[in-house]
């Protein structure tokens, strides 16, 4: 090898090569179009929604409120990978430099683990309202919710500023070719040619910090929770109980599930193939069925949707 193609190798500010994700459809231009109607689903299901909790008075309450921090965390986070990805396949050109590929890693490790925490504080918030109805305006008060939501994306920007800039500054002298459709942290350790096996020892510790402490909370309420929905005498107070919880519980499973494969699971379990699939659950999938799943079969949100219309064709 020559000086020229050496000092090429281990040049921190050579560009990296997205392999992407259409590489392994038969028909790419397909799969291209059907991505951006879920990215414009996302993008206008959760701004919807954002929009409808804070326009209608009868969902201020700490329960959209989170929900709302929830659907601006999706549009956000979707934002972060998917316009890059489709933009890639379009134009036909699948690079990214250093410093977008650290502004990516970063964006995408914060908005991930303030969600993690965010989806404990809407447990909790259930937990109150369902086996401390008397207290509820207490314990989640304004001023708590905010300390809560600000708790959840500080955490979130930790994450983010212990793992990004670790990951950057590692040599990549082997293939800048990354084998995913974002700059995530696992597929670019992979192309680092010093011993990353303390970095991704430490990695995992705090992986499993920042998914067990949310799991043990969610747990917890949810175990109390039905608790409390197993001695109701009411039928009709148990499913309004199981319905609120339900949604969450549905969003917890696809969100945690997809993050336990990727940072929590051995080396013997990846594939390219399998980690970009997984990844999808997280960054494009859970994003466009936040909205529908927690909200929009929800009456208060179809309520207040329906108002909305009519104020519309009222004022046109």
């Amino acid at each position: 090898m020559d000086n020229t193609s050496w000092a090429s190798n281990h040049s921190g500010w050579s560009d990296f090569i997205l392999l992407g994700f259409f590489t392994l459809s038969n028909h790419p231009a397909l799969l291209c179009a059907f991505i951006f109607v879920v990215f414009l689903l996302a993008l206008s299901g959760n701004s919807v929604l954002i929009f409808l909790i804070h326009w209608d008075m009868n969902l201020h309450t700490p329960m959209y409120f989170f929900i709302s921090q929830l659907s601006l965390m999706d549009v956000m986070y979707i934002s972060v990978t998917v316009p890059k990805m489709l933009m890639d396949q379009i134009i036909g050109i699948n690079t990214i430099s250093p410093p977008e590929c650290g502004i990516q890693m970063f964006l995408y490790l914060t908005l991930g683990g303030s969600e993690f925490f965010l989806l404990a504080a809407m447990a909790y918030d259930r937990y109150v309202a369902i086996c401390h109805p008397l207290h509820y305006s207490i314990l989640m008060s304004h001023r708590m919710c905010f300390l809560l939501v600000s708790a959840c994306w500080c955490l979130g920007m930790v994450d983010g500023f212990m793992l990004t800039p670790v990951t950057m500054t590692f040599p990549f002298c082997r293939s800048r070719q990354i084998q995913h459709f974002f700059c995530e942290v696992p597929a670019l350790t992979k192309l680092s040619c010093s011993d990353t096996t303390l970095y991704e020892t430490l990695m995992y510790l705090c992986c499993v910090l920042m998914i067990l402490i949310p799991v043990t909370a969610i747990s917890s309420s949810y175990y109390l929770i039905l608790l409390t929905i197993y001695r109701m005498k009411s039928a009709e107070g148990q499913k309004k109980a199981f319905a609120t919880c339900s949604s969450h519980i549905i969003v917890v499973t696809i969100f945690y599930g997809a993050a336990v494969y990727t940072y929590m699971l051995p080396n013997s379990f990846h594939t390219p193939e399998k980690d970009m699939v997984a990844s999808v659950f997280y960054t494009i999938l859970t994003p466009v069925l936040n909205p529908f799943i927690y909200s929009f079969r929800n009456k208060d949100v179809t309520a207040a949707l329906k108002k909305m219309v009519n104020v519309g064709v009222l004022m046109q």
